[in-house]
């Protein structure tokens, strides 16, 4: 009896392992014809997908951020695009100095700063094919065009200072006019403020030009230009004694990585 439980166990294992081999096997030759099919509608310049995940890192003439992108395949030419975006917004006029009268000056800060101005946009859009790649080493061009809502974060921008007689203030807010502080440290640091942040509502539309050079369909590799301009419902404090905006026109390039399904 336990000589043919030990023959069944036996035989068993033997069977599930050679079960478990063969699928291993299978799964490797469908990896290699999956691959072998997506090298020859590279070559012919086809790229057949039904959606794709996407990050990028985008950089502005007037700040830089983060960005995520989902696209769904409409039909050959044209992609619906959900895109997420986190961005700070910077000014022309800012210039990161350390003060050079305090001796061991903590840390060095934008004078005249009044607030941090970051934005996350949810936007849709589309993407539409202009040239196929033609070949596997070659581009696909594609124009994209999204629009959508962005909410404008406000957050005070806190310095550390000191008075005439040396004593240390801590996170105080630039005020010129107030002449006892004339010293400034350094900046107070990006985790204060956020209690007191304000919500800016608006809106954004940017258009550009994707060029997709991933070297096989099922990858996503690109780098995006364009222009996009930004309109909020109030008028922006970012600097101290400078004109306030509510639009915001800039033009951006962004770095894309991914994958299609």
């Amino acid at each position: 009896m336990k000589q043919s439980l030990f023959v069944i166990l036996f035989l068993t294992t033997l069977f599930t392992t050679t079960e478990a081999q063969k699928s291993k096997k299978e799964r490797k030759e469908e990896r290699k014809e999956r691959l072998n099919a997506l090298a020859k509608q590279e070559e012919e310049g086809v790229i057949i997908f039904n959606k794709h995940n996407v990050f990028g890192l985008g950089l502005a003439t007037d700040g830089y951020g983060v960005i995520f992108e989902k696209g769904f395949k409409q039909d050959k030419s044209r992609t619906t695009l959900l895109r997420f975006e986190f961005f700070e917004k910077k000014h022309i006029k800012e210039e990161r100095v350390t003060n050079p009268t305090i001796f061991g000056a903590s840390n060095s800060f934008i004078y005249a700063k009044l607030n941090n101005f970051y934005q996350f946009r949810a936007g849709y859009g589309m993407l539409k094919l202009i040239g196929n790649k033609g070949n596997k080493n070659g581009i696909e061009i594609s124009a994209v065009g999204i629009g959508g809502l962005s909410l404008g974060l406000l957050k005070p921008y806190y310095y550390d200072m000191q008075d005439r007689t040396g004593n240390l203030k801590k996170r105080v807010l630039f005020d010129k006019r107030d002449s006892g502080l004339t010293l400034i440290n350094g900046a107070a640091g990006l985790t204060y403020g956020w209690k007191e942040v304000k919500i800016k509502p608006g809106a954004f539309l940017k258009t550009g030009i994707r060029f997709d050079y991933g070297r096989y369909n099922e990858m996503v590799g690109a780098v995006e230009l364009g222009l996009m301009g930004e309109f909020y419902a109030s008028k922006i404090p970012q600097m101290y004694n400078v004109k306030q905006k509510q639009f915001f026109f800039s033009g951006f390039v962004t770095i894309l990585f991914g994958k299609r399904k």
